[in-house]
């Protein structure tokens, strides 16, 4: 299965480092983040799923929620997340999934069997609080991720969503926005009250809008 944006995230029960959850009812009303990891103690993963524990507080003050999933057991789980929070300096406190049976990472397409037959590669999904999935991203097994990108494409997605704008490239919170097309030069001016700036009748600039 191939899941594309715009699809319904699948929901699913899973045993996890943090208890049993159902994953829509896990997310609530909060926008998640779903990634998968190829296999419990490999390095590349330590090292992410100590990067995601250390920017808690940045998931947090955008109402993200974390979970990780791996096809290894509970057990396994639970003492890797011991190395981890002693190597990268950490407390992981969001849940890692028990994938035994491989019911996640089927339903979200994370095997690819020219890669592996049995270990995920590495996917990460970003699902809206409409569970719809947002964003997809896929790394091979030899590249970790940047989850400073990730924050940066949740800002992006979190503010395109409540606000006729999109981002250009290399955009960090903060910068001048665009004025989607679908909006007339004359009511973006009515709209945007802090100006905009016509480069050209495509292309119009104007500071992000739910700043102060």
């Amino acid at each position: 299965m191939s899941l594309r944006l715009g699809d319904a995230a699948p929901n699913f029960k899973a045993v996890t480092t943090e208890g049993e959850i159902d994953f829509y009812e896990y997310l609530g009303n909060s926008w998640g983040i779903l990634f998968s990891h190829p296999a419990d103690y490999t390095p590349v993963c330590t090292t992410e799923l100590g990067k995601t524990a250390l920017l808690k507080s940045e998931f947090d003050k955008r109402n993200v929620k974390v979970l990780a999933v791996s096809v290894d057991p509970i057990e396994k789980h639970h003492g890797w997340k011991k190395d981890i929070n002693e190597t990268q300096n950490c407390s992981v406190e969001f849940p890692i999934i028990a994938d035994e049976d491989k019911t996640v990472a089927n339903l979200y397409g994370m095997i690819h069997p020219n890669a592996s037959e049995t270990f995920t590669v590495r996917s990460l999904f970003v699902i809206g609080p409409d569970k719809k999935v947002k964003l997809t991203l896929t790394y091979p097994a030899s590249t970790g991720r940047n989850f400073v990108e990730v924050l940066r494409v949740i800002d992006s997605l979190q503010l395109t969503a409540n606000h006729s704008v999109a981002t250009p490239a290399d955009w960090k919170h903060g910068e001048r926005v665009i004025v989607v097309p679908a909006i007339s030069t004359e009511d973006a001016i009515k709209k945007f009250p802090k100006g905009v700036e016509v480069v050209k009748p495509y292309l119009r600039y104007t500071p992000q809008p739910n700043l102060d």
